[in-house]
């Protein structure tokens, strides 16, 4: 696996309004998961180890975000001709496991993912309600095997800041995962 850090797309940056269909091949607005304090954008994928590390917290992360008004929808960008684990009918089997609240899309151009400029698996984008990007960078600093737990600090710390309208943190420190797999 290659260990990659997000690119931190510069903060202010609006919202690409964009279509993806999930794993059934339902057209879902990205912007249409918009709520009353914004919505969390999350690239990941079914077979990286980054991912599977936290993907029984991103579950009840969404829950706890969506009472604080804010939306969650996550994107798979992997080639899956190279990666077939990450096929579209594997990613709703992937979401079943995992309880997912929120759509799981999937980008199979890789265009959505070249506009967040994501570079890895699992990424984070947080927007707020007037669709600016506020945050991006890692959910917390727990990674396969150094025994942090899992607990979302990072990320909920900067909802919990958006949504009290209070100033977000400086620090934005970038996630780490494995790289999205480009098409050749």
């Amino acid at each position: 696996m290659a260990r990659t850090h997000s690119s931190m797309l510069p903060l202010g940056t609006t919202l690409p309004d964009v279509e993806l269909p999930d794993g059934t091949g339902d057209l879902c607005n990205i912007a249409g998961n918009v709520e009353e304090n914004g919505v969390l954008v999350m690239f990941i994928c079914n077979h990286c180890p980054f991912v599977l590390h936290i993907a029984d917290f991103l579950a009840p992360m969404a829950r706890q975000l969506g009472e604080q008004g804010i939306g969650c929808v996550a994107i798979s960008s992997n080639d899956i001709v190279n990666h077939p684990e990450d096929a579209p009918d594997k990613m709703v089997a992937f979401a079943a496991q995992h309880n997912f609240p929120f759509p799981y899309l999937y980008d199979e151009s890789q265009a959505v993912a070249k506009a967040f400029d994501a570079a890895c698996t699992p990424d984070f984008y947080l927007f707020d309600g007037n669709k600016k990007l506020v945050y991006r960078g890692q959910i917390d600093d727990s990674r396969p095997g150094n025994d942090a737990p899992v607990d979302g600090h990072d990320l909920l710390a900067a909802a919990q800041a958006l949504v009290q309208q209070q100033p977000l943190p400086t620090e934005q420190r970038p996630s780490l995962g494995c790289n999205i797999k480009w098409k050749n």
